[in-house]
């Protein structure tokens, strides 16, 4: 089985594709990266737009996503976000924790698993 990389995959790989499964790297927004978690939201939801499109993927067809907030009272502002980009209906399993992220200007990560077409 070919294992596809995406990105500079010298440190960490921006995705994996093995076996008609995508596995996406952690997303933070970009940059600028926008001071509200909703926009920061917004920000990485297109990115991972981005990399499904790449795997022959998309939205509905995310198995499994794990969302980490450096502060869990902003879960709304995030939620909105992201009810506004899930299709009705193809909401995937998801676990939303609190977290401290890898830098102070980042207030949420989005990790996926889809399937390909």
């Amino acid at each position: 089985m070919t294992i596809k990389r995406f990105g500079d995959a010298t440190m960490i790989a921006d995705m994996v594709v093995h076996n008609g499964i995508a596995y996406l790297a952690g997303q933070v927004a970009e940059d600028p990266v926008p001071s509200s978690v909703y926009e920061q939201t917004k920000n990485i939801l297109k990115q991972i737009d981005d990399l499904l499109a790449q795997a022959n993927s998309d939205k509905t067809r995310i198995l499994k996503t794990n969302i980490w907030l450096t502060d869990i009272s902003t879960f709304a502002e995030m939620n909105k976000a992201w009810g506004e980009w899930i299709p009705k209906g193809q909401a995937p399993a998801r676990a939303t924790v609190e977290a401290k992220l890898a830098g102070p200007q980042w207030k949420v990560e989005i990790m996926v698993t889809a399937a390909c077409k």
